[in-house]
C-alpha cells in the first residue's frame, strides 16, 4: 500500500476515534450521525443508550435533481422534518470521519434551517 495512502486513512480513522469520544446520542438529544460515500450520502439520528436508530434518511429517497452538495442539503431538510414529527427538537452532530465542509455541511446547515437544533 502506497505510504502517503496508509496515512490518509490512519488520519480519518483517529479523527472518527476523536469525534466519538466527545458525544453520544441519549432519548431526549440522539446523535445525528452523517456517513458520505462516493455516491451518496447517508443521515440517520441514533439513541446511543438503547443502541436504536430513530429516524433515517439517505440520497436514494430525495428525487431531486442538482449536484451532491445540493442534494445534500435537501437530506437535511428531509431528516429535519422526520425528526421534529417525532417530536425530536434537539440532537448532537456527528461528523463521523469527515471534515465540516461540503456536503457534511450542507446537511448540518439546512436541518438548522429546517428547524433542528444542532
Amino acid at each position: 500500500m502506497n505510504k502517503v495512502l496508509k496515512t490518509i486513512k490512519q488520519n480519518r480513522i483517529q479523527r472518527a476515534k476523536k469525534v466519538r469520544m466527545s458525544i453520544s446520542g441519549t432519548a431526549k438529544r440522539p446523535r445525528m450521525s452523517v456517513f458520505r460515500s462516493n455516491t451518496g450520502i447517508y443521515a440517520q439520528l441514533i439513541n446511543d443508550a438503547t443502541g436504536k436508530t430513530l429516524v433515517s434518511v439517505n440520497t436514494k429517497e430525495i428525487k431531486s435533481k442538482g449536484n451532491k452538495t445540493e442534494v445534500s442539503a435537501e437530506l437535511g431538510k428531509l431528516i429535519a422534518k422526520k425528526a421534529l414529527d417525532k417530536k425530536i427538537n434537539v440532537v448532537v452532530f456527528d461528523r463521523n470521519k469527515n471534515k465540516y465542509h461540503g456536503r457534511v455541511k450542507a446537511v448540518a446547515e439546512s436541518a438548522r434551517e429546517a428547524g433542528l437544533k444542532i
